[in-house]
């Protein structure tokens, strides 16, 4: 289960055929009962995509049209290739095979190597960039770290767009790509990092497309093969397919067209890695027999979300922009999407981090909110403005539900649990299987009501919970289930990377949440320069930006909020402008090439604190240069200027916040930052409004903590005394 569904369901399986295609829509069925020759999905955002495609495998399978084993589907993300398994598994498809390009890639390749090739498969390269790293230090280049960054995902984008390392200087320049370093010196790493490769016999994972591609291009037996075990495939977010990838799928198709490709071209956003949508927009050109279905109505976000997105697209421009779907919400009318102007960064991610705190207030589950954002370098002062706030979150990327360190020994638990049966004492008050799961996870560490705050330990207990609310669904959709029942399903959805919900806000870049939906999506930072983001100098790369912030838009089932800020810190100069692709949609605002209203922001909230009067910059109270880093703010002085700090007291603060931070369940620094305490270990305050001004305290942790702080200030130990017991009668 993943952020894209509301709740961990165990649907009966369909009883027959006719039985899978219940439910569908005209569109969605049409799709469901084309089983032969080539079809293309165009599908909206919030359509059902997946929905239509899998039930349409799932009704060919049970109509005994297609044989499960013979059925390819392949899509981008593990994520993704789980819940289709995980859904397929539910219609009562299993068997289909759902993987990634590179998934399917790799077991094909280990399969056929020892007799294409001879001997063991080179071992895969889990991580390219120390090896690029060692490539340019052999060719006398001095790369930094964004710099290594930036030439291995070039490296990448060559690969997959098959240029070998002399033409990719030749090819920049005819593609007017941008490269990040001279093209002639990327050229040069490159060439020396696939030398590098084959003296150490390995492999990457571009090249596992591409050698596969070679063998099926060389062995005429083996792609035969191939083509014998798989006679239908199924292509999910067509848009992204790279030249390599499509190359990979024409060899396993050969002269046959039983090819089912989903996607929107306005969702292409992944260029920067060799996709294009060039391929779903010339389908019906290679294909002119091809079943051509449309997905436009929209079942995930309100009218009022759908509004803004299909706007945001109806200023696009170019030919991903002509094939452009206008969604049609089926949904009942929310409110109105929330825009929002801030004085600053730290103000905007306070304020975002308040109405998230209103929002699960009002009922709104905390896994059921996400905040994106362009890029990962964004979301620090927004986890420290939800720990400050007090709201759980989980950061996108992590790593997946089932290979969690608390979740594989849940997992032993409840396997031994429920090999011991009626000889376990943990079980004999449990009543019921949910009541026996959490008797056996309450040995892990699950309780009842959660810890407060953030952190490993909150992560730890959402995790043991998720699995407690998966007991509790499975019961009520199989009545009588058992422990071992439970256990195999775990193990099944295990295979399938097919989690369960985890509770928690996520804090996601937009290019991470592709694919996702929540009830609330706060997208922040919406600033010229960031959306579109400054290195977007051609009509297209700025399309794509255009597209990325719609794949944002379309998250939202309900409540939407879009905010900016004037200023990247307190004091600084208040010059930054929303992004241009707001114009006409914001209140206010006046649509692009259109006179009088632009650049004017009437309508739009503006925080209290975003309207007080400005501070003049912060200036280093050692050296007098102008701060603009949120650590040295905190300070009032550069890194590099001299302290004077009280170094003792700077270590009884410390020793105090990890006592604080471990009575309250929370990380240390949710207490006060390292910057924070040596803050107050500097200016060493003696009144509760001398702590007040230092960076860091606010109103909030004031009241909590000041009192023991500024008596270890004074010298104390920041033990409150306990209150005196009354005489005993």
């Amino acid at each position: 289960m993943t952020s894209a569904t509301h709740s961990t369901l165990f649907p009966q399986v369909p009883d027959s055929a006719d039985a899978v295609l219940d439910g569908l829509d005209p569109e969605q069925r049409e799709v469901a009962m084309a089983l032969q020759g080539p079809v293309c999905v165009l599908a909206g955002a919030g359509t059902g995509k997946t929905r239509a495609i899998t039930h349409r495998i799932a009704y060919g399978v049970r109509a005994g049209i297609i044989q499960p084993t013979s059925v390819l589907a392949v899509t981008f993300t593990n994520r993704a290739a789980g819940e289709m398994r995980g859904r397929l598994r539910q219609l009562g498809a299993g068997g289909v095979q759902a993987r990634t390009f590179h998934s399917a890639a790799l077991r094909q390749l280990q399969y056929f190597w020892p007799k294409a090739v001879g001997g063991d498969l080179p071992r895969l390269l889990e991580r390219k960039v120390q090896l690029v790293a060692e490539a340019a230090a052999r060719c006398g280049i001095r790369l930094d770290r964004n710099e290594l960054r930036d030439v291995t995902s070039e490296i990448e984008w060559a690969k997959v767009t098959q240029t070998v390392p002399a033409d990719y200087p030749a090819v920049v320049a005819k593609s007017q790509r941008d490269a990040p370093r001279d093209p002639a010196e990327i050229s040069q790493v490159y060439a020396m990092y696939e030398q590098l490769k084959r003296d150490r016999t390995v492999i990457d994972f571009e090249d596992v497309l591409l050698l596969t591609v070679g063998i099926l291009q060389d062995r005429h037996d083996i792609a035969d093969h191939v083509r014998r075990q798989y006679q239908h495939f199924v292509v999910d977010e067509y848009q992204d397919v790279s030249p390599l990838q499509q190359r990979l799928l024409d060899l396993w198709l050969g002269d046959r067209d039983n090819l089912c490709v989903v996607g929107d071209a306005s969702q292409t956003i992944y260029s920067f890695t060799g996709a294009t949508p060039d391929h779903l927009l010339n389908f019906r050109t290679r294909h002119p027999r091809a079943t051509v279905v449309k997905l436009v109505r929209d079942y995930r976000s309100t009218p009022q979300v759908v509004h803004l997105a299909n706007g945001l697209l109806g200023q696009a421009r170019g030919r991903a922009a002509e094939h452009r779907l206008e969604l049609v919400s089926q949904r009942e009318r929310g409110p109105e999407p929330a825009y929002t102007e801030y004085a600053d960064e730290p103000a905007e991610a306070e304020g975002t981090a308040r109405r998230i705190r209103d929002l699960i207030a009002a009922g709104v589950p905390a896994g059921e909110i996400a905040v994106l954002y362009r890029v990962n370098s964004q979301s620090e002062v927004y986890e420290q403005a939800l720990a400050d706030a007090g709201v759980p979150y989980q950061l996108r990327g992590a790593e997946r539900f089932f290979e969690r360190a608390e979740v594989r020994e849940a997992g032993v638990a409840l396997r031994g649990a429920a090999r011991a049966g009626g000889n376990d004492s943990l079980l004999d008050d449990a009543q019921g299987l949910p009541a026996e799961v959490r008797a056996v996870l309450s040995t892990k560490g699950w309780r009842s009501e959660p810890p407060t705050g953030s952190g490993a330990v909150r992560d730890r207990w959402e995790s043991l919970a998720a699995l407690v609310r998966l007991a509790e669904d499975f019961e009520q959709a199989r009545p009588g289930a058992t422990l071992s029942d439970l256990v195999a399903e775990l193990d099944e959805r295990a295979a399938a990377q097919h989690a369960p919900t985890v509770q928690g806000v996520t804090l996601a870049s937009l290019h991470s949440a592709k694919g996702l939906e929540w009830d609330a999506v706060f997208l922040v930072g919406l600033n010229e320069g960031m959306m579109p983001i400054t290195y977007a100098k051609t009509d297209e790369q700025i399309e794509e930006e255009r597209r990325l912030l719609y794949v944002g838009v379309t998250r939202a089932r309900f409540h939407l909020s879009l905010s900016w800020s004037l200023a990247r810190s307190p004091g600084g100069r208040a010059g930054r402008r929303p992004s241009h692709f707001l114009n006409g949609l914001r209140p206010g605002s006046a649509a692009p090439g259109s006179r009088g209203a632009a650049g004017r922001s009437g309508g739009i909230e503006r925080p209290v604190a975003a309207r007080r009067k400005q501070r003049g910059p912060a200036l280093c109270r050692v050296c007098g240069r102008t701060l603009t880093d949120a650590g040295e703010m905190k300070l009032m002085r550069c890194d590099d200027c001299p302290s004077d700090m009280d170094e003792a007291l700077y270590e009884r603060l410390r020793d105090w916040r990890a006592v604080r931070a471990k009575e309250i369940s929370q990380p240390a620094y949710c207490v006060f930052t390292d910057k924070t305490l040596m803050a107050i270990a500097e200016a060493v305050p003696g009144s509760e409004g001398e702590l007040a001004g230092i960076p860091g305290v606010g109103a909030r942790k004031l009241g909590r903590f000041g009192a023991a702080v500024l008596d270890i200030c004074a010298g104390g130990d920041g033990v409150e005394e306990p209150a005196e017991a009354d005489e005993e009668m």
